[in-house]
């Protein structure tokens, strides 16, 4: 990976050898470096554009402010700078926390500085990636309602921006729902930009991507000490989202203790982070986005009624991508232009064929289908136009919930040859794997096992 000379680097560690040694090893290399024995003056520093650094190398211990405080400040004004952390901390729990908090990597002391090289050129790369997308967003989104970085024209679209637009100075709860895929957060950002909190953060969790006994300390924080692992204090979600927005993507995927402690936090505008007897007043707006049918979910004991009716007071539904045949032409047509630029490739459009089969397909995945169906043509695509065999089809391109309809090849019972309880297991254990679209976790859970059982059989029977 080749990367510009003039990139800048910005050191932060209080061990002055060690600031000595990788200044003298980046300089060597060709790279800007700036050395801060604290992270208030590189702070200062960035804040006040006094420097503009390319990616910053952080130690995590650090006198008065943590390397974990000093990403959670940057992040409120440059929500894109690459932080690699240090620490001679190799807990899981830690390092959760730094990514969480928006570090673009963590490295262990000592340090293997070969290792720590390609972690900042990895860094630089995904940098230049995202300066690209900048410049793809300014050049090629349109604006609705007011709004750039939003496509879509279909009438159900609009009907949805409309709502999020004339609730958005109200500060009256939004529950968005629609299919996975299908644009929620896209809505949730709207009603954040357009009301009267927009100068605030929007931060975004989904609530069924995070382990529980993880999601209720990111949501809450917790105080130095509250469980093992936790060696510094830890500001909560509902903290860092004040006088902004906090979108709870996937709240139906909540488990009752933590909808209790969100239906509390909704009545009282008050938080206690885990280990404290303190309550913090929040000022965040609380937006939450769901797949399922809650309703549903209410009659069968699996969500709060009385936390449905407070969530639900403006109720916004996006509808799926095939009921919006206008948005799938301009937005394939936004998704092209973007990963040409990102891929240095010369497709200049669709044909008129692959146009009708992009407006004739199902998009069961939604938005998010097409995003993935458009990067792989433009990829693999040698021709100037995208084609339509460059395109999915129901055969070559089957989703995970295809999948799930799918009776376990070699399961019937019928079979003139018996087989083995063993090649049973084999084969249905491969069947749910499939089924869940390589998902371990989902696997292990469906299979009533726990991950390392299913490592182990995965190993045992040479599955894939």
């Amino acid at each position: 990976m080749k990367l510009k000379n003039s990139s800048t680097i910005t050191l932060i560690d209080d061990d002055l050898d060690l600031l000595d040694l990788l200044s003298s090893f980046f300089k060597q290399r060709g790279y800007k470096v700036l050395a801060f024995s604290n992270a208030e003056e590189a702070l200062i520093e960035i804040e006040n554009k006094r420097t503009e650094p390319d990616v910053v190398i952080s130690d995590l211990k650090l006198p008065v402010m943590s390397g974990l405080d000093f990403i959670r400040r940057i992040r409120r004004s440059n929500s894109t700078l690459p932080i690699i952390l240090m620490t001679s901390e190799g807990s899981v729990e830690t390092a959760v926390e730094a990514i969480e908090a928006g570090a673009y990597d963590f490295v262990l002391k000592p340090l293997h500085i070969p290792q720590l090289l390609i972690s900042v050129q990895r860094a630089l790369f995904l940098n230049e990636v995202q300066i690209e997308n900048s410049n793809l967003k300014s050049l090629f989104q349109e604006d609705v309602l007011g709004l750039k970085g939003v496509i879509g024209k279909s009438q159900g679209f609009r009907k949805a921006l409309e709502l999020a637009k004339r609730v958005s100075s109200s500060q009256a709860n939004v529950l968005i729902s629609g299919e996975s895929g299908s644009g929620k957060e896209v809505i949730a950002k709207a009603v954040h930009e357009l009301g009267d909190k927009k100068d605030g953060p929007f931060i975004a969790i989904n609530c069924s991507a995070i382990p529980e006994n993880l999601l209720e300390s990111e949501l809450f924080g917790h105080a130095k000490g509250a469980f093992t692992g936790a060696h510094d204090k830890k500001i909560g979600l509902f903290e860092e989202a004040n006088k902004g927005t906090l979108f709870l993507d996937e709240i139906g995927d909540l488990s009752l203790p933590l909808q209790a402690k969100l239906l509390r936090v909704l009545q009282e505008r008050k938080v206690k982070r885990i280990g404290e007897n303190q309550y913090r007043d929040i000022t965040a707006r609380i937006i939450c986005a769901t797949h399922k049918d809650l309703r549903k979910e209410v009659a069968e004991g699996r969500f709060r009624e009385d936390l449905f009716f407070r969530l639900n007071v403006i109720p916004i539904y996006i509808p799926p991508l095939r009921e919006r045949k206008d948005d799938i032409l301009p937005l394939s047509e936004y998704f092209l232009k973007k990963f040409a630029l990102m891929n240095n490739a010369k497709v200049k459009g669709f044909s008129k064929e692959a146009i009708q089969k992009l407006e004739a397909y199902e998009w069961k995945g939604n938005v998010r289908e097409l995003e993935n169906a458009i990067e792989r043509a433009v990829v693999l695509t040698s021709a100037e136009f995208i084609l339509p065999e460059d395109l999915p089809t129901e055969e070559n391109y089957p989703l995970a919930s295809e999948a799930q309809t799918k009776q376990p090849k070699g399961l019937s019972f019928e079979e003139e040859k018996p087989v083995t309880l063993d090649e049973l297991s084999k084969k249905y254990i491969q069947f749910i794997f499939d089924k869940n679209d390589g998902a371990k976790e989902q696997t292990a859970k469906d299979l009533g096992i726990d991950r390392k059982t299913l490592y182990r059989k995965l190993k045992e029977m040479n599955l894939n």
